[in-house]
């Protein structure tokens, strides 16, 4: 028996449920997992129906979904399995360590298939994971010209998304374009919409916040204003430097990439507009 993950989403409607859910009993797919959300601003409903049988008709189970939902709807069965992930760095160690552990010991569903450095410090510690590394050196070249290089080196690789874990780069749209949407996830070190851009912990200590964040969001070409996948927050005080008030934040990063990653690959995020819904 097989696993996959029937997404629906399209205008919102009265018996959508029954609808999907009769299609799946006609060809005996036993649900073992179901969540619905319909957006009453626009009137859009989404699904996510985790299935289990013999998916040798699948073709035209899809066929049939697509025919009970209204005109301009999507719907697609994804696997159950194991998704490749390439990840951005530069010198921080901790997002990339704790994506290595966590796929090496089963904890994530990825396989880290390469990362790739403008510096190379963290070379060894994807090698201890037998983890390819590339250094895509950024010193005496433009943005434009950094990025072509860089490009060239993603694309030797095989992957299904792009994490930047911790890469301190601003991208162009041209690099952005390159990508499907809602390939490239980013880790940022603030609870955004709040301290855009760099050095988000010297503006939350010169601001004398409370508390401190992070935000794991697509990536779009308006900076760090893509859809928000996770967040979450810790308490500080006016006792924390902006170093300190850093060091604490790495934890909560760690944390929020993992559980952004994981709902991403389980398909459990559906992209709404500059919004997302999250199951």
């Amino acid at each position: 028996m097989e696993r996959r993950i029937l997404r629906t989403e399209c205008p919102d409607a009265k018996g959508l449920i029954a609808s999907i859910t009769s299609t799946c009993f006609k060809y005996q797919y036993n649900i073992i997992k179901n969540d619905q959300f319909s957006s009453f601003e626009d009137n859009r409903f989404f699904m996510r129906t985790e299935l289990e049988g013999d998916f040798s008709s699948a073709g035209d189970f899809i066929a049939e979904v697509k025919n009970a939902i209204p005109e301009g709807g999507i719907c697609k069965l994804m696997p159950v399995e194991r998704k490749k992930v390439l990840v951005l760095v530069t010198k921080e160690a901790h997002v990339l360590g704790d994506l290595l552990m966590k796929s090496y010991a089963g904890a994530l569903p990825v396989d880290i298939v390469g990362v790739i450095g403008n510096y190379s410090t963290l070379q060894d510690l994807s090698s201890k994971f037998n983890v390819p590394f590339v250094t895509v050196s950024h010193e005496g070249m433009t943005r434009e010209e950094h990025e072509a290089k860089m490009i060239e080196a993603i694309d030797k690789f095989e992957f299904d998304y792009v994490v930047l874990a911790k890469y301190m780069r601003i991208l162009t749209p041209d690099f952005v374009n390159h990508f499907a949407p809602g390939s490239l996830i980013n880790i940022h070190h603030s609870f955004l919409p709040a301290f855009i851009g760099a050095k988000p912990y010297q503006q939350a200590f010169n601001r004398g916040v409370k508390i401190i964040g992070a935000t794991a969001h697509f990536v779009t070409n308006d900076l760090d204003e893509g859809p928000i996948i996770a967040q979450d927050v810790i308490k500080v005080n006016h006792n924390y430097s902006a170093e300190s008030m850093a060091k604490a934040g790495r934890d909560v990063e760690r944390q929020v990439l993992i559980r952004a990653l994981s709902r991403v690959v389980d398909g459990k995020v559906f992209v709404h507009g500059n919004k997302t819904v999250v199951f």
